[in-house]
């Protein structure tokens, strides 16, 4: 199983609510229904355990993927084509991280 770990901001003048909005009606049921993800999380970051400093994102996605050779099949079509589309008009330069668990 490999994980995808996204981190990113809004883009300036993004308005928060519509991104959630978004999210939460779109992006998470969207990719989250998937064959290929067994579960999509969002997440707001908060803070930093035990400091006052901002933390340097203020979104975490987390994909558990499956088969990712099906998801790239899914990924292109043209549903997720859109979405990803609408994604690139909220996030700021996101970050897509693959990992594995140990």
């Amino acid at each position: 199983m490999t994980t995808i770990v996204v981190l990113f901001n809004l883009q300036a003048g993004v308005d928060e609510s519509v991104y959630q909005q978004w999210a939460t009606e779109t992006d998470i049921p969207t990719a989250g229904g998937l064959a290929s993800v067994d579960s999509f999380e969002v997440l707001k970051a908060e803070g930093i355990l035990m400091s006052e400093a901002t933390p340097p994102y203020q979104y975490i996605e987390i994909l558990k993927i499956n088969d990712m050779d099906k998801f790239g099949q899914e990924v292109a079509s043209e549903t997720m084509q859109k979405v990803a589309s609408e994604f690139q008009k909220f996030a700021d330069n996101p970050t897509f991280i693959m990992t594995s668990k140990l």
